[in-house]
């Protein structure tokens, strides 16, 4: 296992080591501050409140005792501004004593800042500016309500159809299967909208408050005045009607299980923003390139991958990306926006390109592509021509020579850098 560190030389390790014997280092049994975790209380402090923000840090390394007192500072705010038991801790957990915590949380470079949601831990480590003021306004916005009330059916009519969302209706805020969706919610808020509406529902007459009616079918469909849970595609990709849970309401972790797999597509989208956390899964990428506007395309490829390659999401991350936004992508295989609709594989080690788009409707072509970079044929091909037994020139770009040199990976400089935090462990 590797654990990242900064550029390492003796005096570095000399004067880390004199900090590690520096009094109050990291405070560790202060009363303010960040709460100590540890393998005895740690499952029961997860278990216990909603957001627990997690410090990992090793006491000999620098950068975990320069990130020390401010995360100090902010734990001691935190607890100030939300004294509510259940709501937020900030917690830390010195590596080197809690191994095997560091080790389940498959901690790999110091510090590590990690949130940790309702006892899960969210796909997203905590990247932003290391400031008192930065760490308040992160936890205030992970405490926000990821819930929007709506009051007519007509505010349904206008949310960005863009986007996935599960949509509420119960017949008040105070009854429990209102608070399993909202536990549910501060989970998924990233990935999906939340909207909910309160009232009460009979045969006759089914309102929210003094104006909202439900639409008929969910009137046919349910009871009235049993709380009701839909999910809603991004109608921009996809004409489906809208899904009801059928699963119990009282069911925290039956409902969350529904609502991450209806709100984390198959296929999802590459951005600027995402693509850290996208090459830190460590899975290849299948992208489709398009063209801002193109819908079209990006409807033909999800709808192939959901059909004919949904056994292979364990091995790969299937994405698209505006092929105007990620253009130097497509300049290492020879292409530009002019050549839109494309597909690529990028196994972080070279770029691949499928022949032809419009191949993906031809069955089996799009599978015996991703094959053949399991089984190297793509690689291999790259560097010393056609494989005798094959009957199909290389995946390559541009005129074929052997031996040829595949395009280099671009994803992989996204990745996060390993001189981002402190020493590379073995090097001690």
């Amino acid at each position: 296992m590797f654990i990242f560190c900064d550029i390492f030389d003796f005096k570095v390790l000399i004067f880390a080591c004199l900090l590690a014997f520096l009094p109050n280092n990291l405070a560790d049994d202060a009363k303010e501050g960040a709460v100590p975790l540890t393998q005895q209380n740690i499952d029961m402090t997860l278990a216990s409140n909603e957001l627990v923000f997690i410090n990992f840090y090793a006491q000999w390394c620098r950068f975990s005792n320069s990130l020390a007192p401010i995360f100090e500072e902010a734990a001691t705010k935190i607890r100030k501004s939300f004294p509510e038991p259940g709501k937020v801790v900030m917690g830390k957990v010195d590596c080197e004593k809690e191994s095997s915590v560091a080790s389940r949380f498959h901690i790999t470079k110091y510090p590590t800042l990690k949130v940790i949601r309702n006892g899960q831990p969210t796909k997203r480590e905590y990247r932003g500016q290391r400031s008192v003021e930065a760490f308040e306004e992160f936890i205030k916005k992970q405490l926000e309500d990821p819930i929007k009330e709506f009051y007519d059916l007509k505010e349904l009519t206008k949310l960005d159809d863009k986007k996935r969302m599960i949509i509420g209706y119960f017949d008040r805020k105070d009854v429990p299967e209102y608070e399993i969706f909202r536990r549910v919610a501060t989970n998924l808020k990233d990935d999906c909208q939340f909207h909910v509406g309160f009232g009460t529902c009979s045969a006759q007459n089914c309102e929210i408050g003094e104006h909202f009616h439900f639409l008929n079918a969910s009137q046919a469909m349910h009871p009235p005045g049993e709380p009701i849970i839909v999910f809603r595609s991004d109608k921009a990709l996809s004409n489906d009607e809208d899904e009801t849970y059928h699963g119990s309401l009282k069911n925290f972790d039956e409902l969350n299980i529904w609502t991450q797999e209806k709100c984390v597509p198959l296929v999802r989208e590459i951005t600027f923003e995402n693509a850290e956390e996208l090459t830190e899964e460590g899975l290849p990428f299948l992208i489709l390139f398009h063209a801002p506007d193109d819908i079209e395309s990006v409807k033909m490829y999800k709808d192939v991958v959901l059909k004919t390659l949904i056994d292979e999401k364990q091995n790969v991350n299937f994405l698209t990306a505006d092929g105007v936004k990620f253009a130097h992508p497509l300049h290492h295989l020879g292409k530009s926006p002019a050549d839109l609709p494309l597909i690529a594989i990028d196994s972080f080690r070279h770029m691949y390109l499928f022949p032809n788009f419009h191949d993906i409707h031809v069955e089996g072509k799009l599978k015996s592509f991703l094959r053949d970079l399991y089984s190297g044929k793509l690689h291999r091909e790259f560097h010393y021509g056609p494989d005798t037994s094959s009957n199909e020139l290389p995946q390559v770009v541009g005129q074929i020579k052997v031996p040829t040199t595949p395009p280099e990976s671009t994803f992989k400089k996204l990745a996060p850098s390993k001189n981002r935090y402190t020493l590379l462990k073995d090097e001690l």
